[in-house]
């Protein structure tokens, strides 16, 4: 048993380390990191008795299995707010999407009008479909421009990203950041506890390049993944179509890369020792 969580534990050091890095760089100290952790832990182990059939675990029962004391869980303070955006269901996302598989479909699409009379495609039509009515164009527009994912020159609005990732908007990319990492996390976690079938997480690995033949690397997947998240999204929009937006499943599918210049690593380690 001993020796499960200390493999636990180093799993965990691996993936906390980047969010401290983060954390760190950000402003946020011990204190705010320690209470965040302690109200995570009460979330989980709530939903783990719930799992079992307690509908209401008591003070003790949390207490065993978090390892928190009874007064530590009694003063903890239970909040439901979030102070980041939601990344699935915002006007700007939504209104993008459809834009983009518009312009997949008809590659001179990237530009539109901005208003337009009759059937001519336009930004106002464009979002009037994708908000079903409830959002007014120009706050959507505001919103892509303020994010430099559109362009706007003479009356016209243009396409500038090929995916939905805004740029200088802290807490848009916190966000986004969240719900990437925690899903991806999800899908690990969830192949470790083996309480389904496996779901889809890899990877691959290689050490001892040039850093110009990471940055090739690079650019190939994206260029891949370009062409795979056009049919992604194709794929998820009719799924949800067909299902009138009501049925409970949810997917997210993610890519990434990382490459670094292990001497630098090294040498910084080196000057802190």
């Amino acid at each position: 048993m001993q020796e499960q969580i200390a493999w636990v534990q180093s799993a965990c050091a691996r993936i906390l380390r980047p969010l401290v890095r983060l954390a760190l760089s950000k402003g946020l100290r011990y204190p705010q990191f320690d209470e965040l952790l302690r109200q995570l832990m009460l979330e989980e182990a709530e939903r783990l008795w719930k799992e079992q059939g307690v509908s209401r675990p008591n003070l003790s029962q949390l207490s065993v299995t978090t390892g928190l004391n009874r007064k530590a869980v009694t003063t903890l303070v239970r909040t439901d707010s979030d102070a980041l955006p939601a990344t699935e269901s915002s006007s700007a996302s939504k209104t993008f999407t459809l834009w983009l598989q518009m312009m997949l479909r008809e590659p001179a699409m990237r530009r539109l009008p901005i208003v337009a009379e009759g059937d001519t495609p336009s930004f106002e039509k464009l979002a009037r479909e994708a908000g079903r009515g409830n959002w007014h164009h120009r706050s959507i527009l505001d919103e892509l421009l303020r994010l430099r994912l559109v362009q706007e020159a003479q009356g016209h609005g243009e396409l500038l990203a090929d995916g939905f990732v805004p740029q200088g908007d802290l807490q848009t990319l916190l966000a986004f950041m969240g719900d990437n990492a925690r899903d991806h996390l999800l899908a690990a976690t969830s192949n470790v506890a083996g309480e389904r079938a496996p779901l889809l997480e890899r990877s691959v690995y290689a050490k001892g390049l040039s850093l110009e033949e990471c940055e090739a690397i690079e650019a190939m997947v994206r260029q891949r993944w370009t062409s795979l998240h056009h049919e992604l999204t194709e794929k998820m929009t009719q799924g949800v179509e067909a299902a009138d937006g009501k049925a409970p499943g949810r997917i997210r599918v993610g890519i990434y890369t990382y490459f670094e210049n292990t001497q630098q690593v090294v040498g910084a380690r080196e000057t802190q020792k």
